[in-house]
């Protein structure tokens, strides 16, 4: 191997002065910039108090949270300073009018079994005393004074207050034991009354039940066939909605096809005048960009505010808001993709003496098309998913539905339900558009390689 001599180093030092003799600006450049990273970081940190909001927060909740979207329970509350005890439970319960679950047992002498979890979760109570029994353990309260009282050692799974025992028995439920009220929530996997509620004939009934009603049952309705009353309870769910909460849902699709649409057909024609290589007045042109650049920097949560006070909430405002938004995104792309054709194909079509119109038509637009195409799909695909954003806040569709359903804070379930099919609908869209863009893409494919072996 050669070696090089001194002279030999110099003279490639002088002719390469960029890579040896390199500026400390360009030395240092990937230090300083880890350090500004690094330096972002930490007032990012300090800027949103992050360590403090990460120890201030109640991480104890989350568990509870996550449980009540894909569970519900039940409350039954026995009153211990009435004649007679006898459970009392919500209004609006999941068990019916008149419920009689076999987990609330009445023994022969007179007291009460709840079984919350089988007998090793439960509690057993008269007026006067308590027994809870839990991981293995019975603790007995007495209720003969003003205040419960727990004979013996507390676990830690009860929490003793001044007037209240509450003994927590992790997912599955808890006991809440006053000296004259007994409180129990126990809690099933699942969505309670998903098909039919506490209104529907088919209330109760097993699947076979069901099915042997509609196919050869007696009519339950005068009338109406079960089939039809069967669809119709589903439909007309009280606590589910069904029928509601699909039509707010096919209000969103509906509201992000029209809205892009209409943006589509806007944008076309103005992107046009907008491109630089198109349009014979420079002036048209940027006026025609800053306006695509007003529509679309104005956000499409905002233009649906706007639009929910001047024609009130519903679709229509959902609709216009993407209609306007998509003006400016189209528009922008549409007139992007025009100022990035290959001139060949328009100068051969202007040598024949074609006028203008012809000239678009026969020498941009083949090559455009799949473009603007492609380009509208994602764009529809993308306001799929806006449309249940701008509809939380009037404009319609299953946001509104979704944001209602939040503000209770405590219909999670319900929640749960229609985030599944947001994302159901998202999911089959989102395929729609990648099919329709791939076929599009080998449509052109083949008709170039057709082209090609023509000419």
């Amino acid at each position: 191997m050669a070696t090089m001599t001194a002279e030999e180093i110099l003279s490639i030092e002088e002719r390469y002065p960029q890579v040896f003799r390199r500026p400390p600006y360009k030395r240092f450049a990937p230090l300083f910039l880890s350090v500004g990273i690094l330096t972002y970081l930490v007032y990012v940190l300090w800027f949103f108090s992050l360590p403090q909001v990460l120890r201030e927060s109640h991480w104890e909740r989350l568990p509870l949270f996550l449980t009540q979207w894909i569970s519900y329970d039940l409350q039954p509350e026995f009153r211990l300073d009435q004649p007679e005890i006898t459970p009392k439970y919500p209004r609006f319960s999941a068990l019916g009018e008149n419920p009689n679950p076999d987990w609330v047992i009445k023994n022969p002498d007179g007291t009460f079994t709840v079984l919350i979890d089988g007998p090793a979760k439960s509690v057993t109570f008269d007026k006067a005393r308590a027994t809870i029994v839990a991981n293995g353990q019975t603790v007995p309260v007495s209720l003969t004074s003003d205040k419960p009282v727990i004979s013996g050692p507390v676990p830690d799974w009860i929490t003793a207050h001044d007037d209240e025992v509450v003994a927590k028995m992790g997912f599955v439920g808890e006991v809440r034991v006053t000296v004259d009220r007994v409180k129990v929530r126990k809690r099933f996997l699942g969505w309670a009354n998903f098909v039919f509620d506490t209104r529907s004939p088919f209330f109760g009934k097993s699947a076979g039940e069901v099915i042997s009603l509609i196919v050869s049952g007696p009519e339950l309705k005068p009338g109406t066939s079960n089939l039809a009353l069967a669809g119709d309870n589903i439909w007309n769910n009280a606590q589910w909605q069904h029928g509601d909460v699909w039509t707010k849902l096919l209000q969103t699709i509906v509201m992000a096809f029209l809205g892009t649409l209409l943006g589509g057909i806007v944008a076309f024609p103005l992107a046009f005048f907008a491109a630089r290589n198109i349009t014979p007045s420079g002036v048209l042109s940027q006026v025609l960009k800053r306006f695509f650049d007003f529509m679309r920097s104005v956000d499409m949560l905002i233009w649906a505010l706007f639009f929910t006070r001047a024609f009130g909430p519903g679709p229509l405002a959902g609709s216009a808001a993407i209609f306007f938004t998509e003006i400016g995104t189209l528009g922008k792309t549409y007139s992007e993709a025009l100022e990035n054709i290959d001139d060949k194909p328009r100068e051969g079509v202007l040598s024949t003496g074609a006028n203008g119109l012809l000239v678009q038509r026969y020498g941009v637009m083949p090559e455009v098309i799949p473009v603007f195409i492609s380009q509208t799909l994602y764009q529809w695909e993308s306001n799929t998913r806006g449309a249940t954003i701008i509809g939380a806040v009037g404009a319609g569709g299953i946001g509104l539905k979704l944001w209602e359903a939040m503000r209770t804070n405590s219909n999670w379930a319900n929640v749960f339900y229609m985030v599944l099919l947001i994302l159901l609908v998202v999911f089959i869209f989102d395929n729609i558009s990648n099919f329709l863009r791939r076929r599009l893409s080998r449509t052109i494919h083949d008709y170039n390689r057709i082209q090609a072996e023509q000419g």
